[in-house]
């Protein structure tokens, strides 16, 4: 179980250098766009629709690190089948749900491979989200069945 502890809580340690490293990147991401496609050789008549899709993209992305901390608050605290969970984790599959969408419309607008993968996986990781949710739901209710007959 200690094992199990640790490894909680260096995840919650790796989520949130995640988080604060994504605000950093994010705030950042105007100011080094131009030397971004310079290295990829785009032309910088993109840079505008670029930002917009990866400043979309990053604020979902950071919504999703924000709700996984809230989630590992929970998981290190020893209860982690509670109401509020099952609320992060819908939330992490709406949010899951809008970087699929903005990555089809910028997919419909300028195909890559990689931009059709992203849109597939994060349309994936926005059902597993849903999936995980009423499974946590469930374990709730389970829970809260339990604790009143005990």
């Amino acid at each position: 179980m200690e094992n199990n502890r640790l490894r909680h809580v260096v995840t919650k340690v790796l989520v949130d250098l995640m988080f604060f490293g994504g605000i950093v990147a994010w705030v950042a991401l105007p100011f080094i766009m131009p030397l971004l496609l310079g290295f990829t050789g785009v032309y910088g008549g993109f840079r505008g629709q670029y930002t917009v899709v990866l400043m979309g993209a990053g604020a979902c992305a950071i919504y999703i690190l924000y709700q996984l901390r809230s989630m590992f608050k929970t998981l290190v605290g020893g209860n982690p089948f509670v109401p509020q969970n099952v609320s992060c984790l819908r939330k992490c599959a709406v949010a899951s749900g809008v970087i699929s969408l903005i990555f089809l419309a910028r997919t419909l607008m300028w195909f890559t491979i990689a931009g059709a993968m992203v849109v597939v996986i994060f349309a994936i990781l926005s059902l597993f989200c849903l999936t995980l949710k009423d499974l946590f739901k469930q374990a709730v209710s389970y829970k809260e069945e339990t604790d009143w007959t005990v």
